[in-house]
C-alpha cells in the first residue's frame, strides 16, 4: 500500500539517489529514499521509459539470483550551453553529464545588440543540434546561457549592462525558447564561471571568490557553496567600483570605475599611449610573456590597482579561495601585483589562509556552467514531474 511518504518522493528525487550514488538496485533505491519496494518499481520503470536510466551490471551473486541493478544514462538527452562574452561566443551541446559531444567558437560584437548576436546563436546552435544526428537529440532538454552583465535573475533579463547596449531589459529567455523549443535559463557569465570552477576543482570550499579580468571586471561570490546572488541578481558587480585618484572614464558614464582603470580596454589605450603597437589585449599578454618591460610594468600595476579593491573583498567576505579568470589572469605581472596588494592590504585573520589561484577551466568555465544549469534544470523534480 502507498504511504504519504511514497507519494511525497517523486521521479526526481529518484533519479537524483540513482545519478549520485548509482549504479543501485531496487532495494538501495527504497533504502535511500524510504519508499515502499512496489513503488520504487513504478518510479524506476518511469524512468527507464523516459530513457533515463539504464539496467548495469549485475552485483556478485551471494548464493541466490543476482539482484537487477540500474543506472543514470547520460545519453538520454542534451542541453545547449552558450556563453556570450565582449567579441566572442562559446557553444556546446552536452549529455547529462556535462560531456561535451559537440561545440563552436563565434567572433561577435556584443553591442551590436540582441537580434544580431542571438541570430548567431540560433544559426550556431542548430548546426551543432543537426550534427548530432538522431531525432531525441535534435531538440535540447534546456539552454543555458551567460552574458556579460547583471541578469535579473527570476526574469532572465539584462538590466542596464554597460557592455550591452540595446539588451537593457531584452527578453532572451521568449527569444531562445522559441528558437528551441526548449526552457532557457539566463544568468551573469562569471556567475556560471564560479559555479564550474567550484563543482570541477573547488567542491570543499564553501566560501570562493570568481574574478573575471578582461575587457569587463566580474566577480562572482560562491557562499556555502551555493552562488550568491544578492537581493535581484545584482551581487559581485565590483567593475564599477570607483578606486582612488583616477578620473578615466567609464562605458556606466562614472569616472574612475575599477573596470574603465584596468579592463583590457584601458590596458590596450595605456600600452599604445606608451609606443606599443599591439592591436588587442591579447598581443599585450604575448609582450608580457616576451618580459616587454613596459607591457610588465602597465600590467603589473593593474593588477595592484585590482588588488586593493580584491582586498576589501576579502576583509568584507572571508573566501577561503579566490580564482582568477579571464584574459589579465594569465598575465603573471598582473596576478602578482594583485596578490601583493591583497596580501599586504587585506586583514591577517582573513588572508592567512586565503588562496588565490588561477582558474583550471579557462575559456571553457563559461559553457561548463552553462551546460550545468540546464542540466539541473532539465533532471529538477519539477520538469520531470511536468
Amino acid at each position: 500500500m502507498a504511504t504519504e511518504r511514497d507519494g511525497a518522493v517523486g521521479l526526481g528525487d529518484v533519479l537524483s539517489v540513482v545519478r549520485t550514488h548509482g549504479p543501485l538496485t531496487r532495494a538501495d533505491v527504497a533504502l535511500r529514499t524510504g519508499l515502499g519496494r512496489s513503488t520504487v518499481a513504478l518510479r524506476l520503470e518511469a524512468l527507464a521509459e523516459r530513457d533515463l536510466i539504464r539496467p548495469a551490471e549485475g552485483r556478485p551473486s551471494t548464493g541466490g539470483r543476482p539482484a537487477s541493478t540500474f543506472a543514470f544514462n547520460p545519453s538520454a538527452g542534451v542541453v545547449l550551453a552558450v556563453e556570450l562574452a565582449a567579441t566572442n561566443a562559446h557553444l556546446a551541446v552536452t549529455d547529462l553529464d556535462g560531456t561535451v559531444l559537440e561545440a563552436a567558437d563565434s567572433a561577435i560584437a556584443i553591442a551590436d545588440g540582441p537580434s544580431t548576436v542571438l541570430a548567431i546563436v540560433e544559426r550556431l546552435g542548430g548546426e551543432l543540434l543537426r550534427a548530432l544526428g538522431g531525432r531525441r537529440r535534435r531538440r535540447p532538454l534546456a539552454v543555458g546561457i551567460g552574458v556579460p552583465g547583471p541578469v535579473e535573475y527570476a526574469t532572465g533579463r539584462p538590466v542596464s549592462p554597460p557592455i550591452m547596449p540595446g539588451w537593457d531589459g531584452y527578453d532572451i529567455v521568449g527569444k531562445l525558447a522559441a528558437a528551441f523549443d526548449a526552457p532557457v535559463l539566463v544568468d551573469n557569465g562569471v556567475n556560471l564561471m564560479a559555479l564550474a570552477e567550484h563543482a570541477d576543482r573547488w567542491q570543499q570550499a564553501d566560501n570562493l571568490l570568481f574574478v573575471k579580468a578582461g575587457t569587463g571586471i566580474g566577480c562572482a561570490i560562491v557562499a556555502g557553496g551555493r552562488i550568491f546572488r544578492g537581493s535581484q541578481g545584482a551581487a559581485g558587480e565590483i567593475g564599477h567600483i570607483a578606486v582612488r585618484d583616477h578620473d578615466d572614464l567609464c562605458v556606466c558614464g562614472n569616472v574612475g570605475c575599477l573596470e574603465a582603470v584596468v579592463g583590457t580596454v584601458a590596458l590596450v589605450r595605456g600600452a599604445r599611449a606608451r609606443g606599443l603597437e599591439i592591436d588587442g589585449p591579447r598581443d599585450l599578454v604575448e609582450l608580457v610573456k616576451r618580459h616587454d618591460p613596459v607591457a610588465v610594468s602597465l600590467t603589473r600595476d593593474s593588477g595592484r590597482v585590482f588588488g586593493e579593491v580584491l582586498a576589501a573583498l576579502v576583509n568584507a567576505l572571508n573566501p577561503g579561495v579566490v580564482v582568477l579568470g579571464g584574459e589579465l589572469a594569465t598575465a603573471e605581472p598582473f596576478s602578482a601585483g594583485l596578490r601583493e596588494l591583497v596580501y599586504q592590504r587585506a586583514a591577517p585573520l582573513a588572508s592567512q589562509h586565503l588562496q588565490i589561484v588561477p582558474s583550471q577551466l579557462g575559456d571553457r568555465a563559461g559553457t561548463r556552467g552553462a551546460a550545468m544549469v540546464a542540466i539541473e534544470h532539465a533532471l529538477d523534480v519539477a520538469a520531470l514531474a511536468a
